[in-house]
């Protein structure tokens, strides 16, 4: 058994790219890893688990048409019979274009390893995370995508063999005016703590609290979709159904009132902390523990707590 997994250009030390390569090395047999871009830093995977990193250096740009043909060759030249993926926006362009190139059966957003007992079968998210599904695969080749933060990344030892490899995907059609890197020191979809705040924080000058507790836990900053829309905060931070899916450990809401586009983007939490001045706020339902309170008066306080704690610890 051969499993190839798919790693963003340049994110081998992403904890995304981790995952996917614990996942695929618990599966069982060889894992492949295949990306596209600079080598440095590619040999890391191996201590992950995988034997084997493809690199082709011919690609430049996320374009979801060449990266299709990229997983496709790579299969092709591996004879893998399972390929993996992060569930994130590359993948959610790639996968299905993937599946429908080698008519294989994908199960999209798995949060939890395959049972091969009977067939083929993994659970996942379904109805933006309100139930699970089992999904079952008979296809010869199978695909899957990974929800961040479904398994913890194990380091076992060891390093890969980084081989350039060449699957003539043809020229791009994407043209780069400019990027932009996300600010912050932590990013969100690798955070496995965030604290966001919404309209209730009243004005972007008061930001700093919401900052001042992510320091003190060491977390991410995000917001909700209206606080992004009016400008207060950049459009990277903002977490929903339309924004950034995110599963940290622990989400700290702040002034959110917890509409389902939020929720939607958010109720893969591990453990969800609500404030709010607002008994009937919708997001008390969600959340698994919540305080009513004006945030101006919680934020300082719980912040002061925890920097007490740990100068106490």
């Amino acid at each position: 058994m051969k499993t190839l997994v798919f790693i963003n250009s340049n994110h081998f030390a992403a904890k995304a790219s981790l995952e996917v390569i614990t996942y695929a090395k618990k599966l069982g047999g060889e894992v492949v890893a295949v990306t596209y871009g600079s080598q440095e830093g590619a040999d890391q995977l191996g201590a992950y688990g995988a034997s084997k990193v493809l690199v082709d250096n011919s690609l430049t740009v996320a374009d979801e048409q060449q990266i299709t043909k990229l997983v496709a060759s790579a299969v092709e030249s591996t004879g893998a019979t399972t390929v993996i993926f992060s569930h994130d926006l590359v993948a959610k362009a790639v996968a299905p274009r993937l599946s429908v190139k080698l008519k294989a059966g994908l199960i999209s957003g798995a949060i939890a390893l395959p049972e091969t007992g009977n067939g083929f079968t993994c659970k996942v998210n379904v109805f933006s995370g309100k139930a699970f599904a089992t999904v079952s695969v008979k296809t010869d080749i199978k695909i899957i995508s990974l929800l961040p933060n479904s398994i913890q990344p194990e380091n076992i030892g060891g390093s890969a063999v980084v081989e350039s490899f060449n699957a003539n995907v043809g020229a791009s059609a994407i043209k780069v005016v400019s990027t932009k890197k996300p600010e912050g020191s932590i990013p969100l979809p690798e955070a496995e703590l965030v604290v966001s705040a919404g309209r209730g924080l009243k004005g972007p000058e008061n930001w700093g609290m919401v900052e001042e507790l992510a320091t003190a836990l060491g977390a991410a900053t995000a917001c909700s979709r209206p606080v992004a829309d009016i400008g207060w905060r950049p459009h990277h931070e903002h977490v929903g159904q339309t924004g950034v899916a995110i599963r940290p450990n622990l989400y700290i809401a702040a002034g959110i009132s917890g509409a389902i586009q939020h929720l939607a983007g958010v109720n893969g939490s591990k453990v969800i902390v609500v404030i709010n001045s607002d008994p009937e706020a919708p997001f008390f339902k969600a959340a698994d523990y919540g305080v009513v309170g004006d945030a101006f008066d919680v934020l300082p306080k719980l912040t002061e707590a925890i920097k007490k704690f740990k100068n106490a610890n």
